[in-house]
C-alpha cells in the first residue's frame, strides 16, 4: 500500500501550516515547499492553516492551537522551518510536547527534523528540552543579575507600599475634587486633605485632563 493510499484508507490527515508575521510577507513560498517535501515522502496534504500572527504571540492564542487541539494520533503537521511554531524554545518545546503526547508527527522541510514515534525523534525532542531548560535558566540568571545591579545603584524595586491604594482614593472621590479646585483650593490643599504625595497626585492629574482643566481654571481665577 503506497503512503496517500495509507493516509486515506486510516482517516489520518496531513496538514500544512503556514505562518508570516505582517501580510507584506508571502505564504505561497512556503505552501510550494511543504508541498515539494509532501511529494517526496508520498503524501498528500489535506488541509492548510494560514495566519498572519507575530512568532512571539502564544500558541493557545493563534490558530496553531486549535490545530494541535482538533488533530488526533498519527495526523501529520508540515511547516517549513521550526520557527514558524513560535520564536521562543520553551514554546516549541511544549508544541513538540503535545505533539508527541497526542501521537501527532511533526516534520519541517528546511531543517529536516522529523518529530515522530522513533527513537532519532525522542533523543532530538530531549535535546531541543535541555537546550530550553539552559535558556530558561540564563534568562533567570540575566533577571536576577539586572535586578540585583539596580538594587546596587539605589533603585527602588517594586510598587512602593500604599501608593496604589492612595491613588484609588484620589480616583473614587475625583468629583469632589473638582469641586475643591472650583472652590479656588490648591494641589497642596487637595494632597494635605487626602493624605498623599504629590507624586501620587501628578499620576492621579495625568489619568483625567478634567482635573487638569480644573487645577488650569483655579489658576486663572486667582490670576
Amino acid at each position: 500500500m503506497s503512503f496517500p493510499d495509507f493516509f486515506q484508507s486510516t482517516g489520518v490527515m496531513v496538514t500544512g501550516y503556514l505562518r508570516v508575521s505582517t501580510e507584506k510577507q508571502n505564504l505561497e513560498n512556503q505552501r510550494d515547499e511543504i508541498l515539494r517535501f509532501a511529494a517526496e515522502k508520498n503524501m498528500v496534504v489535506n488541509s492548510w492553516v494560514t495566519e498572519v500572527a507575530s512568532g512571539g504571540k502564544k500558541e493557545s492564542d493563534r490558530k496553531l492551537g486549535l490545530l494541535l487541539r482538533k488533530m488526533k494520533a498519527g495526523d501529520v503537521i508540515i511547516v517549513t522551518e521550526i520557527s514558524r511554531l513560535s520564536r521562543k524554545l520553551t514554546d516549541i518545546m511544549a508544541i513538540m510536547g503535545k505533539c508527541l503526547k497526542k501521537n501527532i508527527s511533526l516534520y519541517t522541510t528546511k531543517e529536516g527534523y522529523s518529530f515522530d514515534n522513533t527513537i532519532n525523534s525522542k533523543v532530538l525532542c530531549f535535546a531541543f528540552g535541555l537546550v530550553a531548560e539552559i535558556e530558561r535558566s540564563l534568562i533567570s540568571m540575566r533577571t536576577k543579575e539586572a535586578l540585583a545591579a539596580r538594587k546596587a545603584s539605589g533603585v527602588v524595586l517594586g510598587r512602593r507600599k500604599g501608593s496604589y491604594r492612595k491613588l484609588n482614593i484620589l480616583m473614587d472621590n475625583r468629583q469632589q475634587i473638582l469641586k475643591m479646585f472650583g472652590k479656588g483650593m490648591t494641589i497642596a490643599d487637595v494632597c494635605r486633605h487626602y493624605k498623599v504625595s504629590r507624586d501620587t497626585f501628578s499620576k492621579f492629574r495625568a489619568r483625567y485632563p478634567s482635573v487638569q482643566k480644573a487645577i488650569g481654571r483655579s489658576r486663572e481665577g486667582k490670576a
